[in-house]
């Protein structure tokens, strides 16, 4: 009850500070995903490119988790993570905080889900994120990226969604259960170098994590 509260309350705090207490719009807001969507990545800052780019690192780290949690839940895993391409966090939050604890796997794994329980997946993905933050630390201008967090809501919002993702891994039981389904619970310390590890901890687990032994 106490984590789906602190869920609950992290949700709805972020979303009242975003609102009331960020940095307000700019008058061209969806500007930047213009400009990505069109190809023009050389005209944007290329730490905005890459923080961009993590929310969608980040729903796929979780996407490798949620989906086979969601075999077992009364809640439709795929319309949350649907739902966070457009908002980010803030669908993924209330699967987080309804979802029911459960260690177990049944049934065949689809192909979407082969493919999520795969360490290859893990591998691109790491591989993706490391490309993600050397372009940015190598090509990226910091103090114009620390003006825009200062006074765009937009870039403001997302990189402390960007932030969310990471804090909130370890913290639903989400990674505990998918472990349990592995066989990896009684490895504790292996959990608690995925938990406090920021962002390479989870992808080294989707690396080296065994696969789900289904269950008929």
């Amino acid at each position: 009850m106490l984590r789906k509260l602190g869920l609950w309350m992290i949700w709805l705090g972020f979303i009242v500070y975003v609102l009331w207490f960020a940095p307000p719009l700019r008058s061209n807001l969806l500007q930047p995903i213009q400009t990505l969507l069109s190809g023009q990545i050389p005209l944007l800052n290329p730490v905005v490119v890459s923080i961009f780019s993590m929310v969608g690192i980040w729903l796929l780290i979780y996407s490798c988790l949620i989906f086979a949690d969601g075999r077992t839940q009364r809640i439709p895993a795929w319309a949350f993570v649907l739902g966070s391409i457009a908002s980010g966090v803030l669908a993924l939050i209330p699967y987080l905080a309804l979802r029911e604890p459960n260690e177990q796997f049944s049934g065949e794994k689809d192909p979407l889900l082969s493919v999520l329980d795969a360490r290859s997946t893990g591998i691109v993905l790491t591989i993706s994120t490391l490309v993600l933050l050397l372009f940015a630390i190598l090509f990226g201008d910091w103090g114009a990226f620390i003006q825009s967090f200062l006074t765009d809501k937009f870039i403001h919002g997302m990189t402390l969604a960007v932030l969310l993702f990471t804090l909130l891994f370890p913290y639903p039981t989400l990674l505990s259960d998918d472990m349990a389904r592995r066989g990896l619970m009684q490895q504790s310390q292996f959990f608690w170098v995925i938990a406090l590890v920021p962002l390479f901890g989870p992808l080294a687990y989707l690396c080296l994590r065994p696969n789900i032994p289904a269950l008929k």
